[in-house]
């Protein structure tokens, strides 16, 4: 899938965060029509005006969560752990038919470079359960730094593991991955995006013993992601 051939609309929901608002940018830079969605409508208008500004053109509006799900192709949730559930109960009628990526990291302060997974076994997976079959979710973008995804000139070494049940949504995700720059890996089904989901506190760990903002992960090994 390709950006300027096949835009569509994505609904950001926790949009006005360091993650959400520079996937935000990258996929409207990439020709996508992006909605943030919001519970907080100054901290959304000022977010949607700094990144317009950014791009130099006015790309990216902002709507009430719930409205952004209903008119979005693709909703994606950016959303800390402690939000996760009562933000997908809150658009749960709007998604039915859709696809949600979900990025959670179930990350428990101030402990954060210690892997704490919630008894369920994965974050990502419990919402897959929740909202039943008439929505497929996919785990997408645990280990991706939010430290660079605003600046538009910088290239993101990282890789981006992708779960889900449904192959065809997996797909769907992993050319939006691409719309960003970055290369996205089937990982098999939503139950293994636990192991996505720890391996965010061990890069939070590299982060810290190495003093760099950014550690990412690489997949080796296979011809058909080098040449993408």
């Amino acid at each position: 899938m390709t950006p300027t051939q096949h835009p569509i609309s994505i609904a950001v929901l926790g949009g006005t965060g360091a993650e959400g608002s520079g996937l935000a940018l990258r996929w409207a830079h990439a020709g996508h029509r992006v909605i943030l969605g919001s519970r907080n409508p100054d901290k959304a208008r000022e977010r949607t005006a700094e990144l317009n500004g950014l791009l130099g053109r006015d790309a990216l509006t902002w709507m009430p969560n719930e409205a952004a799900a209903r008119a979005a192709d693709v909703v994606v949730l950016t959303v800390p752990h402690a939000a996760q559930r009562a933000t997908v109960e809150e658009v749960a009628q709007a998604l039915d038919g859709k696809i949600l990526v979900d990025a959670t990291v179930p990350l428990v302060p101030p402990k954060v470079n210690r892997v704490q997974l919630p008894q369920q076994g994965s974050a990502v997976a419990a919402m897959q359960a929740l909202l039943g079959p008439q929505v497929r979710v996919v785990s997408a973008f645990q280990n991706v730094s939010a430290h660079h995804l605003k600046d538009l000139d910088h290239a993101i070494d990282c890789d981006v593991l992708v779960c889900g049940d449904d192959i065809e949504a997996r797909r769907t995700a992993i050319g939006l991955v691409q719309d960003l720059g970055l290369r996205g890996v089937h990982a098999g089904p939503i139950c293994n995006s636990a192991a996505a989901e720890a391996l965010t506190s061990i890069l939070i760990s590299i982060n810290m013993a190495y003093k760099v903002p950014g550690a990412g992960l690489r997949i080796t090994g296979v011809p058909a992601l080098e040449r993408t």
